[in-house]
């Protein structure tokens, strides 16, 4: 049993997430695609997910087995929400919470030997968890993010609904069958005995697509408070999307391994500035630049100037070439 302890303060400082928040959906994805649950609901999801995954996601699978303790570091608090800066605040986690974390994880599996560089905070080990974050965010997650989002949206607005018409007594009673409102008290059916005292803190509600079964939280009661819990979604969300492999493996003969990774990710996540792609190929400002202005004079994406910075977007001939890729990919399976 899981007992949140409210104060008169913290109920005033109850909030509910601006949407779906990618770290969190990242972590309790990982959770799905590694087990058989939820069968109905994810396993075509499931399905092509796993066929889209690379080396690199085994290194956030030791993180986040599917069963038992995950690493708090994985979903950091983040102002703003986007994956950018998701993966920037958890590159920048402190080396105690690291060590923490991760002895916390010891105590229950074996872990690798790079367990060991992350813990003392090794710069190239947190740049190789980071592309690993946005490696397996770009072809598990981002096909889906619209059906994610939606479904996130409309939960916030039925919450917003409860809270207008019968306080926080309405939306602690109908926000998860596993969640009883005995005040001060909030009580959420658990697999671990644990008490969270918020003292003022006031509690954040995130709503989850990828969330399974029953909410849940953080092990570190120092950390903000979160309550995660799971949204409504159809059986039949990912069957609408495709097949929607990222086309990118096909496009590297064509255009060359990053240069077709950089269109991927500026398909995956639209209105990317030359420093983001940097950061998040892990190539310098000059090299992402020149990537950049290859696509750009091939017509494969349009760049706008907005404030100082280059904003870049694939073109309807990006969009058409990494769509005839997908195909073909597809058709050869």
């Amino acid at each position: 049993m899981l007992r949140i302890h409210f104060t008169p303060a913290d109920l005033a400082r109850v909030r509910l997430n601006d949407g779906a928040d990618p770290l969190w959906e990242i972590l309790l994805s990982l959770h799905l695609v590694q087990s058989t649950i939820g069968s109905q609901t994810f396993g075509h999801w499931r399905r092509l997910a796993r066929a889209e995954l690379t080396s690199s996601t085994g290194l956030l699978t030791v993180l986040a087995p599917p069963t038992g303790y995950s690493a708090d570091f994985l979903t950091p608090p983040v102002s703003g929400q986007t994956l950018l800066d998701g993966i920037e605040a958890l590159c920048g986690t402190a080396t105690p919470v690291l060590h923490r974390d991760l002895t916390r994880l010891a105590a229950e599996r074996r872990l690798p030997g790079w367990a060991g560089e992350l813990a003392r905070g090794e710069a190239p080990m947190l740049r190789r968890l980071g592309t690993a974050l946005h490696q397996y965010h770009r072809v598990a997650l981002a096909p889906y993010w619209p059906a994610v989002t939606a479904a996130v949206q409309s939960d916030r607005q039925a919450r917003g609904q409860a809270l207008l018409s019968g306080g926080l007594d309405r939306l602690f009673s109908t926000l998860h069958p596993a969640i009883r409102w005995q005040a001060p008290v909030l009580e959420v059916d658990y697999p671990v005995e644990q008490d969270l005292h918020l003292g003022g803190r006031g509690l954040l509600l995130i709503p989850s697509f990828f969330c399974w079964g029953r909410p849940i939280t953080l092990e570190d009661p120092d950390q903000p408070p979160v309550l995660v819990y799971p949204v409504a979604r159809t059986s039949d969300w990912s069957w609408s999307l495709g097949e929607r492999p990222t086309g990118s493996a096909a496009l590297g003969t064509l255009l060359g391994r990053t240069r077709a990774q950089l269109l991927d990710t500026i398909a995956s996540t639209p209105s990317l500035t030359t420093t983001e792609l940097a950061k998040l190929m892990h190539i310098s400002l000059a090299g992402a630049s020149q990537h950049a202005s290859v696509l750009r004079n091939a017509g494969l994406i349009t760049t706008e100037r907005r404030a100082g910075a280059a904003y870049h977007r694939l073109s309807a001939g990006g969009s058409a070439l990494l769509d005839s890729s997908r195909t073909q990919l597809r058709q050869a399976r």
